[in-house]
Order: structure tokens, then C-alpha cells, then sequence
């Protein structure tokens, strides 16, 4: 009787794992003894070793580059949006077409095998999948009989301030001058050579492409001078972009902190005109090859406490008027608006705006070398003043 009792519980046990091995009976892994679980195949990678050592992150240079955390006293201040143009002479429009929808995620690319020698330019790897938007881009000079635009309760006359002289001291040695990017990834029409894989509407990482390489171009054209000017290449606005005021103002009191003699701090930014289907570009009717139209933004202490912010503003207008000397139309009409965008952590602080999303970076950077071109005697003259 045991033996038979035996025979049959056998019996069940290899019915059981016939079924099992078969696929007939199905098994969870919570029923499984826990050495006998294997990761997903697409997990096995990211596995932890046998030693329990942690697998390495590459992260992107963007992260590394931006502060990790904003000042918990520091405001939020985003940019003022540009309205429509005040005056606008209408050049022929020409249309950029391309493909539409969400960019892929940047990808690394390998360097062309027959590359000539690598030069600052050239060294770039060539973007495989770049990014063309599809909208129509319009050709604008943007004027007005007033050099300023005033969207404050102040008076102030633009055109006195544009006749005085730059009212700055520039130190003997250190940096003289700082030129930071609050929104770091703004870029422009691409054209060219000058393409690049998106991560938003007119925004990239790649720093040779977006208004990094526009302030390294303003900084090569002062120095040409003999200043001595520092260059934030920190993408501020990336990952995120809210907060990325709070940021670049860490950035700047640190510097500040550092080389307290710092006379002029540039947020150099690029603008933005249009809609979804059509966007301007700003570019001086009066000068050869095209160059993107600049403007400056200047805070107030409407909102905010901002002691010296007529001195920011009189120094702006100022050195647009010695643009519009050398380069009539190079520069748009300042905007004096209620916020502060960082101004107010030093006197000297400007925030410029370097063409707009249907420029090209060639535009902007020939923009940039002009305005360093007028204004570059008068700032070297103003050191050690």
C-alpha cells in the first residue's frame, strides 16, 4: 500500500515538471527561488558586477558644465518677449524647408576619415540627422525715431544718453569683462556648414552652433583690443529652463567673488520674432555681408531692488550710440523694461540680444565682430579710468 501511495505521488511530481519544462503549466518569478531570477535581456548590461561596483554614467557635457543647484534667495526673472517690430523695411522673403516633428536625441558621431587638419572650425564632428524647421523666414531691418523702447513709468531721454561717453572702469589686470549665456542653447536658422541636432525649437548643446560660440566670437573681437574678457560656456538652460536666472546668477557672483574687478558683465542671448509658420530675421540694411541686428534688454527697479540700473542703461545707450555711428542699423532700439534679468549684481551688467531664431549663425557672428569694431576704442580707452 506504501508503495503504491509512493508511486503515484511520483507519478504526479514528473507530470508536474513535464508540464513545467513544456510550458504547459506557467511559472511566476515570485515562485522562484531568487538566485534562479536573470535580468531582461535589455537589463544585463546595466547589471551590477559580481563585485557590487556600481556601472559608470557618461553624462552629458551640458550637465557638467551648469551649476547643480540655483541660490535659494535668487528671483526668477525670466526675458521680456519682443513685440512686433516698430518699423520694419521688408526684405524678399525666401523659404527654409525641411523636415517637421521632434528631433532625434543627439547621437555621438565619428569625425569624416578623410577630415582636412583639424582647425578650431573644422574639428567639429558633422551632424548626421540635422534639424531644418519648416516655417518661412522674412528678411527685416528693424528701426525706429526713437532710440529707445520704455515699457517703464520712468522718463528718460535715449537720445542724451546715446551722446555721452561709456561711463565704466575697466581694471589694469584680471578679466575685465565677463560674457555669460543665461539661455545658452539658443541657436539659429541653420545654414550651411553651420547644422546642428536640435533639442527644442532653435536650441542645441552643441556649443559650436548656438550663441556660445556667438559670445566666443564677441570676446576674440574685444581682445583684439587688449581686453582681457572671460568667457561662461555653461548651458544654464539645460536641462531645464526654468531657473536658469537663478543659475547663471550663481555663475556671476562666483566669478565676481573671485575677480571682484570685473567692470562689465555681457548675458548674450539670441531673440526670437515670428510664429510657428513664419519667423524674421534682423539683419542692418547698411552693411556688407549681412550681420544680424543687436539689441539690448535693460532691467529697472520697478519690481525689484536695483540701485545702479540707470547707470547699466546710460552705459548701453552709450555704446549703442557708437554703433550707430560706425554702423547705422546695427542696433535695434533698447528695450527698458520692469525686470531685472541679473543686472543688478553689477554695475556694467548688460544683457544683449544678437539676432534672432531666422538668422544664421554667420549673421550673428559678423554682428558681434562690428559691434566690438565701434565699441572696442572706447572700452580700452576706459581702463584703469
Amino acid at each position: 500500500m506504501k508503495f503504491k501511495a509512493f508511486t503515484v505521488v511520483l507519478l504526479g511530481v514528473c507530470f508536474v515538471l513535464l508540464g513545467v519544462l513544456s510550458g504547459v503549466i506557467p511559472v511566476r518569478e515570485a515562485d522562484m527561488p531568487a538566485a534562479a531570477i536573470l535580468p531582461r535581456t535589455a537589463d544585463r548590461d546595466a547589471a551590477p558586477s559580481p563585485s557590487g561596483a556600481v556601472p559608470a554614467v557618461t553624462l552629458p557635457a551640458a550637465a557638467v558644465l551648469a551649476p547643480t543647484a540655483a541660490p535659494s534667495a535668487a528671483p526668477t526673472e525670466e526675458p521680456a518677449v519682443s513685440s512686433a517690430p516698430e518699423a520694419v523695411t521688408a526684405a524678399p522673403s525666401h523659404a527654409h524647408t525641411g523636415g517637421v516633428g521632434t528631433p532625434p536625441a543627439p547621437e555621438p558621431t565619428e569625425a569624416p576619415t578623410a577630415a582636412p587638419t583639424p582647425t578650431a572650425e573644422s574639428a567639429r564632428p558633422a551632424v548626421e540627422d540635422p534639424w531644418s524647421p519648416d516655417v518661412e523666414v522674412v528678411s527685416t531691418t528693424i528701426t525706429s525715431s526713437s532710440p529707445l523702447r520704455n515699457e517703464t513709468g520712468y522718463t528718460v531721454d535715449g537720445s542724451a544718453l546715446m551722446a555721452k561717453p561709456p561711463a565704466v572702469t575697466l581694471p589694469e589686470s584680471g578679466y575685465q569683462i565677463l560674457i555669460i549665456h543665461t539661455h545658452g542653447t539658443e541657436a539659429y536658422t541653420p545654414d550651411g556648414e553651420d547644422q546642428y541636432q536640435a533639442v527644442g525649437d532653435f536650441r542645441t548643446t552643441d556649443t559650436a552652433c548656438n550663441v556660445v560660440r556667438v559670445g566666443r566670437a564677441l570676446a576674440d573681437a574685444l581682445e583684439s583690443y587688449g581686453l582681457r574678457v572671460l568667457v561662461d560656456e555653461g548651458l544654464y538652460d539645460y536641462p531645464s529652463y526654468n531657473g536658469s536666472y537663478a543659475r547663471s546668477a550663481e555663475a556671476i557672483q562666483s566669478y565676481l567673488a573671485e575677480d571682484p574687478g570685473i567692470g562689465m558683465v555681457i548675458d548674450l542671448h539670441r531673440d526670437a520674432l515670428g510664429d510657428d509658420e513664419m519667423i524674421y530675421k534682423t539683419v542692418s540694411d547698411q552693411v556688407q555681408p549681412d550681420a544680424a541686428q543687436i539689441m539690448f534688454v535693460m532691467g529697472s527697479d520697478t519690481n525689484l531692488s536695483y540701485p545702479h540700473w540707470e547707470d547699466n542703461l546710460s552705459l548701453a545707450m552709450s555704446l549703442q550710440g557708437l554703433v550707430e555711428q560706425r554702423y547705422p542699423h546695427l542696433m535695434r532700439p533698447t528695450i527698458l523694461c520692469q525686470y531685472r534679468y541679473n543686472q543688478q549684481m553689477t554695475a556694467g551688467s548688460l544683457l544683449m540680444e544678437v539676432g534672432t531664431t531666422g538668422n544664421t549663425l554667420q549673421e550673428a557672428i559678423t554682428a558681434v565682430e562690428l559691434f566690438a569694431d565701434a565699441v572696442g576704442p572706447a572700452l580700452a580707452a576706459r581702463v584703469g579710468a
